[in-house]
């Protein structure tokens, strides 16, 4: 399957749900609101469309790691896998990853790309935008460190907005 480069295209092949796909416009609308200069706009539009595209295998926290690895066999490039790798929450370090029983990789948003896609899934529930608070008291089953790496993330990146 090498040489799927539309994202779009890429979320049907792959076999997400219209909802998932329904999310990640509205992940990709509010990425967008985001990515002014220095950010590569590009890259932040293909990264959030591409986001969630884990969720046809599965809707674990898993998604993130298939995710990238559809990407990687749909033959995208490795800034967009990264950003799929790193959308969840505000990341995940390689122990906490290990701990999730998933492959002991950083997967901390470090570009601001990483960090816009991130921040704009925490503010995308389904297809409506929510708070970064209302995100955080869906959230009870997160822990604190976790929780404060989200409003960390959110500080940093809403000065672009």
């Amino acid at each position: 399957m090498k040489g799927i480069l539309d994202p779009e295209i890429a979320l049907h092949r792959a076999g997400c749900s219209e909802t998932v796909i329904d999310h990640c416009r509205a992940v990709c609308r509010l990425a967008m609101e985001f990515s002014r200069a220095p950010a590569d706009r590009d890259l932040v539009a293909a990264g959030a469309m591409l986001h969630d595209i884990g969720r046809a295998t599965t809707h674990s926290i898993a998604h993130g790691q298939a995710g990238a690895e559809t990407c990687r066999d749909f033959g995208f490039p490795a800034d967009i896998c990264r950003i799929v790798e790193r959308h969840i929450g505000a990341g995940m370090t390689a122990d906490e990853c290990a701990l999730q029983d998933l492959l002991p990789r950083d997967c901390v948003p470090a570009t601001l790309e990483e960090k816009i896609v991130a921040h704009a899934d925490n503010l995308v529930r389904g297809r409506h935008e929510i708070s970064i608070e209302a995100r955080l008291l869906r959230s009870p089953h997160l822990s604190r460190r976790i929780k404060t790496r989200m409003y960390r993330l959110a500080r940093e990146v809403e000065l672009f907005r």
